[in-house]
């Protein structure tokens, strides 16, 4: 039998309680450093692993027709800790796989203490780690600690890890109405990669505009936390509300200005235009240009929805403006998560640029069997990009490079959604009992086939992975 020295992870949340279990669990030796007690963060109460600081839910575990669900039942088949012990604590939520907080913390703590391969190591890794930790996962979370964000940032030669990133909301293509919102660049113009022809621009005639403003402006908004409220601002990346503060035409010379556009059913220039802008390689997401905000999210779907052609919405992503720590992965990270100027690193969880608890796992999950395939001298394959696993590494690694989109340039965190996910080759148009679906109905059918899909996919990886080993 042969004797691995340890893998080396740095912290003990989500991404890292997963990573290490992983590791473990592929017969490799791991050292789990989690800093809290000794340091604790601006958020944790707890010196629990895998705490929860916000919700105490994973969203929806509905596989067949919701993407966090579908990642949930992945992960399940990968011998995930965390939905195990999600599943053990789970409590009353519809839908939704929602979980006893301490339970859930104690279980995670209490399975990686037991399991004989894992050293638990209570004490903070400062800056970068020794030379001689030759394989690494670091999962230190959005609250990474200053030296060690210091450190990273002096490597990588990037000059932002902790700001308020802006993140604008993202629809799914196929719930923009057509017959209202028009392919144009401003003024036609063909950019990179482009046509004169890619951006779709939402109409809105004055009496439009003023009810989107004076909705904006009422509308329920997120306060900072205490420890937040010194992080600045980007320059030009202010909320779309306080914009409306400054002047209520404010929005009109700025994100929503119509000059060098035509709404073609009118043959004239509107009165304001809300731009979307392709936000992936594969044209199933767009993005509204501008629209970072801190309006609540059930404020926003109804605010947005007032925009004319998104009055039927399907949002992949909702806007927000808050403090954080993550890479611009698409630049620094390959598709096995090490980082390339320093490849012994391997990076997991929402450090890399995920958004949510499930995600962060998932990614740890993907990094530990990563970097025990590694220790082991073996080769290891991305999940296939059909799979949520794989289409959430895509995301964050740039397998769906879109300049001006998803890409290096301007990589924001992301939840998983079926918008990640390759198209179908040939989407339903009828349903079981053969009559011709329409509107949602297709929708949701399309959702069941590419959810069937993925699993079949990850189960022949998985497959793959077990001959290995064998």
């Amino acid at each position: 039998m042969t004797i691995h020295s340890p893998i080396h992870v740095i912290g003990g949340g989500l991404a890292g309680s997963e990573a290490a279990w992983q590791i473990a669990s592929q017969g490799v030796p791991v050292i789990l450093h989690e800093m809290r007690p000794i340091r604790m963060t601006d958020a944790h109460k707890t010196e629990g692993l895998a705490e929860l600081v916000c919700s105490n839910s994973f969203r929806s575990d509905e596989w067949e027709t919701n993407a966090v669900g579908l990642l949930h039942a992945e992960m399940r088949r990968a011998g995930s800790l965390i939905l195990a012990a999600g599943d053990r604590h789970k409590l009353p939520a519809g839908g939704a796989l929602a979980v006893d907080r301490d339970g859930f913390s104690a279980e995670v703590t209490a399975r990686l203490s037991e399991h004989p391969l894992v050293t638990l190591e209570r004490s903070e890794v400062a800056g970068l780690p020794p030379d001689d930790w030759d394989n690494v996962v670091v999962a230190t979370g959005p609250l990474t600690s200053p030296a060690f964000s210091e450190a990273v940032r002096a490597l990588t030669g990037e000059g932002e890890l902790a700001f308020f990133d802006a993140i604008a909301p993202v629809v799914h293509f196929d719930s923009i109405d057509q017959s209202i919102a028009w392919r144009q660049s401003r003024y036609d113009k063909v950019g990179p990669a482009g046509t004169g022809a890619d951006y779709l621009n939402c109409p809105m005639s004055k009496e439009e505009y003023e009810a989107f403003i004076d909705a904006l402006l009422a509308g329920d908004k997120t306060t900072f936390k205490e420890w937040e409220a010194s992080t600045p601002y980007f320059d030009g990346c202010l909320p779309v509300e306080i914009m409306a503060e400054r002047g209520r035409e404010t929005l009109r010379f700025g994100p929503l200005k119509p000059v060098g556009l035509s709404d073609p059913r009118t043959g004239r220039r509107p009165h304001a235009v809300v731009q979307l802008r392709q936000d992936n390689a594969l044209g199933t997401l767009w993005n509204m240009v501008g629209f970072q905000t801190k309006l609540k999210h059930a404020e926003q779907v109804r605010v947005f929805r007032m925009i004319p052609g998104l009055g039927e919405a399907e949002f992949a992503r909702l806007g927000g403006l808050h403090r954080n720590t993550f890479l611009n992965s698409p630049k620094l990270l390959d598709n096995a998560l090490r980082l390339k100027v320093q490849p012994r690193l391997r990076f997991a969880g929402q450090i890399t640029g995920v958004e949510g608890y499930v995600e962060s796992a998932a990614i740890g999950l993907l990094a530990g069997r990563f970097a025990a395939a590694e220790r082991k001298g073996q080769a290891l394959a991305p999940p296939p990009p059909t799979t949520a696993l794989g289409a959430l590494l895509a995301h964050i690694t740039g397998g769906h490079l879109l300049e001006g989109g998803s890409g290096a340039s301007s990589f924001q965190p992301m939840n998983i959604n079926y918008g990640l996910l390759p198209p179908l080759e040939d989407a339903p148009v009828t349903g079981t009992d053969g009559k011709r679906l329409k509107g949602k109905e297709r929708g949701t059918e399309k959702k069941r086939v590419m959810s069937r899909r993925a699993l079949q996919d990850l189960d022949g990886w998985l497959a793959e992975r077990a001959r290995a080993d064998a």
